[in-house]
């Protein structure tokens, strides 16, 4: 299985904010995650990198 961890970058700070996502949503203000053993979640900001071979998506949280 490909699951990744996602992270929210705020400042210069980040933070892992949750792992083993499997599905990765792309809406107008946000993404929402999905895992499977975990409710969706919704974080307000927009992919800021992506890295395939770490498993490690960046999230820039909107001011």
């Amino acid at each position: 299985m490909c699951q990744t961890r996602v992270f929210v970058r705020r400042g210069d700070t980040e933070e892992e904010i949750m792992k083993d996502v499997v599905a990765l949503e792309v809406k107008p203000d946000g993404v929402v995650l999905r895992a499977f053993f975990e409710p969706p979640k919704e974080i307000k900001g927009r992919i800021r990198e992506i890295d395939f071979l770490k498993h490690r998506v960046i999230v820039e949280e909107e001011a």
